[in-house]
């Protein structure tokens, strides 16, 4: 699909179902060490395209976005079942307010993604030490800003460093999401006056 023949609440919706997915991968690998690869990896790149505006330059196809799609349906029909993963995306998307209003912070994330972009390519996006890197970004700017986004899970995997830097490359991840709704006109009044246009946006996408 080309970028026009996405409407903007369609647009905005694929952002937040980036940010959705990947703060499902946040929750999954905190309870169980373990994430899908698929979606790390359409998380991941989101990120390396740092300078992308529209959702299809982020992410490539909707497709890719279809959990977080689903998951986004099933909180609006009131079936979600992750009640922490509300909280968690109202805590990033309230950190990517801060973020874009800090210029210092968003431009040192900036460069600090374009210094690990050559590594990326040559290690694999996914590659332990590129996740690695990531976290470190995340620890060392991000996760300085307030509110800071908490991770509730198993402490047996909280307690590893590579879960851990695993986490910080998600939330990064979801905060690029979040950052790419803001540009796209999102905000919270969105969930509260253009409900039912969300609603119908979600299921077009996933037709």
């Amino acid at each position: 699909m080309t970028v026009m023949e996405y409407s903007p609440m369609e647009q905005r919706v694929l952002a937040l179902s980036g940010m959705l997915q990947a703060l499902k991968q946040v929750r999954q690998i905190a309870d169980t060490g373990q994430a899908d690869a698929g979606v790390v990896a359409t998380a991941i790149d989101s990120v390396f395209r740092i300078d992308a505006e529209s959702p299809q330059a982020v992410y490539g196809d909707a497709s890719a976005l279809r959990p977080g799609l689903l998951l986004l349906r099933g909180y609006f029909g009131a079936d979600g079942k992750d009640e922490l993963l509300p909280r968690l995306a109202l805590a990033v998307i309230q950190l990517a307010r801060r973020f874009v209003r800090d210029a210092a912070m968003a431009q040192r994330v900036h460069d600090g993604v374009l210094a690990l972009a050559p590594a990326s390519e040559r290690l694999g996006r996914q590659h332990p030490d590129m996740l690695s890197a990531l976290g470190a970004l995340y620890a060392d700017t991000i996760s300085h800003l307030r509110p800071r986004v908490l991770v509730q899970g198993n402490p047996h995997y909280l307690g590893q460093a590579g879960v851990v830097a695993e986490i910080r490359a998600m939330l990064l991840a979801s905060l690029r999401s979040a950052v790419l709704w803001r540009q796209l006109d999102g905000s919270l009044w969105d969930f509260l006056l253009r409900r039912r246009e969300l609603v119908r946006a979600i299921g077009a996408l996933l037709d």
